[in-house]
């Protein structure tokens, strides 16, 4: 078969799946084995890596374009499982390596058949010949179709540039609109007149490589949930790989894996001895519950959060347990399930001890979960009694999570047996201070904010703690200067709560910070102490792996 036949071959199959019609299995066999030499799974899954490496570091021209090269992918991941089964093709059972299968035969056969695309063809945006290719503003030239996304999600400047748009007006590039149809012409490319082209955004080839390619993609998904329900223990891991893969990009791909199933099965396989099916399967609902749609679909899967805290507590691997507590802090996000999370036997406790005892990842992944719990108010008896408490203290010094640390225990200590807690930790103050005088300008606020709540809700004894740490004035003084804008209104805050004490200090004699701050209190509790005044602001997002 000739280049030309292969290519229209390989269009018709794209085609095929944009329609919603799976290509009959005995074609694509021929196509993948016969013509493509692609012999076994782990050849099969060399491709998919060597052409999403393709697209991932694609320079220059685009050989051939990035939507095609996706449809590609996604039906080569369709024919692995179909035509090869789930065979082992990840570990060779001797030594238990990986085995490393031949690469680049699709791309030989097919990618190379594609004509280049001059770049100045190809919409910035969509990587894809431009069909209706328009100027903006800025002066620079996209498609029609993609730039109006673009704007259509909110944005207010040049995707390419980052200048602001001084207006959303779209000016036809007729000049490499000719350009471009006389290039397809030339090269017997179909491209749609343009009032056709305009209406059914039509154009380079048959198919619509994106749509195909999710098509595929629902296809594949069928496949591994039925293997996650009959397959065999070696073949539901792949399976579960698999998943937790499709899953890593695309909302569309989280909504329809969902959709088709996935959850119960996954949750199934949180329980099994198989350490890689373990850690596959609770990465596959972290990545799935990104989707917020999902969310909702874990939590009243029954028995799924308790599996995934099991995993949390007591995963055969560090990354299944790092995964669990990512789950848990992305579940999270709907304050709804703050609570329930938190009430789930063991599930603070197993945070904290990843806190105090994980890798740098792991205690990052139990911070941020942790942090989240803490904006529900009646969470703070519940990681008291877990120890969570000391673990956010001791993480006060921890490069990397301090700052969300500080974060939480400023929720935490706007309850009165919550600073009561806090004060009792002896190197609580000293490590609020440190980041006062070394943190990040967030954990500098956060920590800023945890002394001023300390001081409000913990009575006399927090307050003559806070004022008689070492270098306090010096370091709000700074803050007023050099800090964000809520961390110098918190420090104008704490440093009024430090004069008043040292001033009732001398007005009584010397009789101690302490008696004149509780004598007082009544008169000179400050305004900027309102409830709705803490806010501990993150900008945290889930991992997807």
């Amino acid at each position: 078969m000739g280049d030309d036949a292969l290519r229209i071959r390989f269009f018709s199959f794209l085609d095929e799946f944009e329609n919603g019609r799976i290509p009959e299995s005995d074609e694509l066999r021929w196509f993948y084995v016969e013509k493509l030499g692609i012999v076994d799974a782990g050849c099969c899954r060399g491709e998919i890596e060597a052409l999403e490496e393709q697209i991932v570091n694609h320079e220059g021209d685009i050989e051939p374009t990035i939507s095609v090269l996706k449809g590609l992918v996604a039906m080569t991941r369709y024919c692995r499982f179909l035509i090869f089964g789930f065979e082992e093709d990840e570990l060779d059972l001797e030594n238990g390596n990986q085995t490393k299968p031949k690469m680049g035969l699709i791309t030989q056969e097919i990618a190379e058949t594609f004509l280049t695309v001059p770049k100045d063809f190809c919409c910035p945006i969509s990587l894809d010949l431009m069909r209706d290719p328009v100027i903006i503003s800025t002066g620079q030239t996209y498609d029609r179709s993609s730039i109006s996304r673009w704007m259509d999600e909110g944005h207010t400047t040049c995707p390419k540039t980052g200048q602001t748009l001084a207006h959303t007006r779209l000016v036809s590039n007729r000049a490499l609109r000719n350009l471009i149809v006389q290039w397809c012409n030339a090269h017997g490319i179909p491209l749609d007149p343009p009032e056709v082209m305009d209406a059914m955004g039509e154009a380079f080839g048959s198919a619509s490589p994106t749509k195909a390619a999710l098509e595929a993609n629902k296809a594949t998904a069928n496949l591994l949930i039925q293997q996650l329900a009959n397959g065999s223990q070696s073949g539901k891991t792949i399976a579960a790989r698999e998943i937790r893969l499709l899953a890593k990009t695309g909302r569309e791909n989280r909504a329809f894996l969902a959709e088709a199933g996935a959850i119960p099965y996954l949750r199934n396989l949180l329980s099994t001895p198989n350490s890689v099916a373990q850690e596959n399967s609770v990465t596959a609902l972290l990545n799935l519950s990104i989707y917020d749609k999902n969310k909702s679909r874990i939590m009243d899967e029954s028995g799924c959060l308790g599996s995934i805290v099991d995993v949390l507590r007591f995963g055969h691997t560090t990354e299944a347990r790092e995964n669990a507590a990512a789950t848990l802090f992305s579940l999270s996000a709907v304050h709804d399930y703050k609570k329930i999370i938190a009430d789930e036997t063991g599930a603070v406790e197993a945070l904290a001890g990843l806190l105090q005892n994980g890798t740098p990842r792991g205690k990052k992944d139990a911070v941020t979960a942790l942090f989240n719990l803490s904006t529900h108010t009646e969470n703070c008896v519940r990681m008291i009694e877990a120890g969570a408490v000391t673990a956010l203290v001791e993480a006060l010094g921890y490069e990397g999570v301090a700052e969300e640390a500080a974060g939480s225990l400023a929720l935490i200590v706007r309850q009165p047996f919550g600073a009561k807690a806090v004060v009792k930790q002896e190197e609580a103050v000293a490590g609020l201070i440190g980041m006062m005088r070394c943190g990040t300008p967030r954990g500098k606020e956060n920590a800023v904010a945890a002394l001023l709540e300390l001081c409000r809700s913990g009575g006399s004894a927090a307050t003559e703690m806070v004022v008689k740490a070492p270098a306090l004035a010096g370091l709000l003084q700074t803050l007023l200067f050099t800090g964000t804008k809520r961390a110098r209104r918190k420090a104008a805050s704490l440093a009024r709560v430090f004069q008043r004490c040292e001033n009732a200090s001398l007005h009584y004699g010397g009789l101690g910070v302490g008696y004149a701050y509780a004598s007082n209190s009544a008169q000179t509790r400050d305004t900027s102490f309102a409830a709705g005044d803490v806010s501990v602001p993150m900008s945290i997002s889930v991992p997807v792996l």
